[in-house]
């Protein structure tokens, strides 16, 4: 086969496939230009989830006319001269290829002034191909407008995600470029709503508040440390905040985000014993280190690096994270040396006039009967209606329900339900039965659009943050199918108005509640029509089990096994595990 050079065209788009592979690609790359280019507040505004405009409009340096043509050609770059450059590295971008990149899938008009120049300068370009440029009038620094983004790629353009899923995406690249650094201010605008507009801050820990909400910063504990290799700072949740979903958990070197499965166990290592397995903190980590002793230049968006000292970086960040958990967790300590010390309580001289000459005892009547004393009319109630109260004394039972189920059943620590079977002891397993029955209400519910929901006494706010929010205004429809009544409110809060029988709407349980179905939801559901159905359907029924209260009473364990025998098939749940075990007569009879 003879051998070709692609055309400029081709090539150029199968580069940016590499830099560009949504509109956060796009979001992420002007926004680290802006901050490259010294710009002290940066506006994102977006239409139709990067879709239709991404524009990022900086009072930075500017280009001049010469620069703003050169800028996006391949390999355009001011921050690299020779190849000792890659060894010192501290801007965001250096390779020139991030313009080249956008401008070959998208149509790029770019407005800049420097300030050195009384009028600036406006350049067009699609498909990689210049198609204007005219002197303008504009201020001081960059406003970069992408619009149509893969209009010449109509595959890529097509396998886009909804615009809640791409929304998401830039958010979190914003949310990345902001946290790293706190002096400047950022602005993101949706479809002309403003997202995110967050202000100069004193530090890091106010840019998170800014971005991800108090009730976060409140679980955050300070980590520092300093070593000849690498300087740690950054902040690390207190183990009981730990969460199932992820999300809040950030790496930043020398001011650049990236991602690190070997640095995340260091994190992990350092909470053993403190969390239950499957939750994961939340951490702002900000490493310092010479820019000779990493290589950021191994990823076509730089969000993977590698450490020289890659070992010692893990231990001192292990050390730095182990020691604040240590510091978080140690109470006022009292000094007992020390007689001066107010906490330690202090004994009166008189003391022993007013202690007691002996310890009083409780006194309990094992013949008391609460009939004996309510005069005729009790005497002439029937023997059915009186009830034998315990010695403990428990009145609350004289008004318990007085039917009995209507076979013998016993509830073994409120998980397991034993009754006779017509071969011999049936054991039913409390909680996934009603697994099963979530199941079948959730299924049928998914498929023929038969929900229902019990309203809470009082609507429950929950902080889930703008991501958090997102995601349930993208699947608020599957949500009130199965039963839940979430409605998506402010900017990073959803109240629970409702939710399906079997789940609490508590205010505590709610917000549990969110979280779980947080992560749920995070899942990818993409699967063949019915398969996904009953993929929803068993990941909520188990959820609803987990969070269901044990069994209490004989009455309520003969309804469940009622309800349980009345399902398609009740001795498996929905992924195969046993719900009814029978232990045949000849086996108890072996017992004995």
């Amino acid at each position: 086969m003879e051998l070709r050079i692609l055309p400029r065209n081709i090539s150029d788009m199968i580069a940016a496939g590499e830099v560009v592979q949504r509109p956060a690609s796009v979001v992420k790359e002007l926004m680290e230009n802006a901050v490259d280019a010294g710009a002290n507040d940066i506006k994102v505004v977006v239409t139709d989830a990067g879709r239709t405009l991404i524009q990022v409009i900086d009072n930075g340096s500017g280009m001049t006319p010469d620069d703003a043509v050169l800028c996006f050609e391949r390999h355009a770059t001011s921050k690299l001269s020779s190849a000792e450059d890659l060894h010192h590295i501290l801007s965001f971008g250096f390779r020139g290829e991030a313009l080249a990149s956008i401008a070959a899938v998208a149509e790029v008009t770019l407005r800049t002034r420097t300030a050195d120049q009384e009028s600036g300068v406006e350049i067009t370009v699609a498909a990689s191909e210049q198609t204007g440029s005219r002197e303008v009038s504009c201020p001081v620094g960059c406003n970069f407008a992408v619009r149509n983004l893969f209009y010449n790629i109509p595959a890529r353009r097509k396998f886009l995600k909804s615009d809640n899923v791409e929304l998401r995406h830039i958010v979190e690249e914003f949310q990345r470029v902001a946290l790293t650094r706190p002096d400047i201010a950022f602005t993101l605008t949706h479809n002309g709503r403003d997202i995110h507009v967050v202000k100069p801050a004193k530090s890091h820990k106010f840019r998170i508040q800014d971005l991800l909400g108090t009730s976060l910063v409140g679980e955050l504990m300070d980590i520092q440390a300093n070593t000849s290799i690498v300087d740690i700072q950054g902040y690390v949740g207190r183990p009981e905040s730990a969460r199932k979903t992820l999300g809040n958990q950030f790496f930043f070197v020398n001011g650049r985000y990236f991602r690190s499965a070997y640095l995340h166990k260091a994190v992990m290592k350092a909470y053993e014993n403190l969390i239950p397995d499957g939750v994961t903190p939340s951490y702002f980590i900000y490493l310092s280190l010479d820019p000779a002793a990493i290589d950021v230049n191994i990823h076509p968006t730089k969000t993977e690096i590698k450490f020289e000292e890659e070992q010692l970086v893990f231990q001192s960040l292990f050390a730095a994270v182990k020691e604040a958990m240590g510091r978080g967790s140690v109470a006022g300590a009292i000094d007992f040396d020390n007689p001066e010390d107010k906490d330690i309580p202090v004994v009166g001289t008189r003391f022993d006039e007013y202690r007691p000459s002996s310890v009083p005892t409780a006194g309990v009547d094992l013949n008391f009967n609460p009939f004996e004393d309510l005069g005729p009319a009790a005497g002439s109630r029937s023997y059915e209606t009186r009830r034998y109260v315990e010695p403990s004394q428990n009145y609350g039972a004289l008004f318990e329900e007085r039917t009995m189920p209507s076979a013998q059943i016993l509830v073994v620590k409120g998980q397991y339900i034993l009754t006779q079977s017509a071969s011999g002891l049936m054991i039913v397993h409390a909680a996934r039965a009603r697994e099963r029955l979530m199941y079948d209400r959730f299924l049928k519910a998914l498929t023929a659009n038969a929900h229902v929901s019990q309203e809470a006494l009082f609507p429950v706010q929950v902080t889930v943050g703008v991501k958090g929010r997102l995601l349930f205004e993208e699947h608020a429809e599957l949500l009130r199918t199965l039963g839940f009544d979430i409605t998506p409110f402010g900017t990073d809060t959803v109240v629970v108005n409702g939710v399906p029988e079997g789940y609490s709407a508590e205010t505590g349980k709610a917000e549990a509640l969110v979280g779980e179905l947080q992560l749920l939801l995070e899942q990818d559901q993409t699967a063949l029509p019915g398969v996904m159905e009953q993929a929803m359907a068993q990941k909520f029924a188990a959820l609803g089990a987990a969070g269901a209260a044990k069994i209490t009473s004989p009455l309520e364990a003969q309804r469940l096994v009622d309800s349980l025998l009345q399902s398609d098939n009740p001795e498996f749940t929905s992924n195969g595990r046993r719900i009814i075990s029978i232990v045949p007569a000849e086996e108890l009879e072996k017992r004995f």
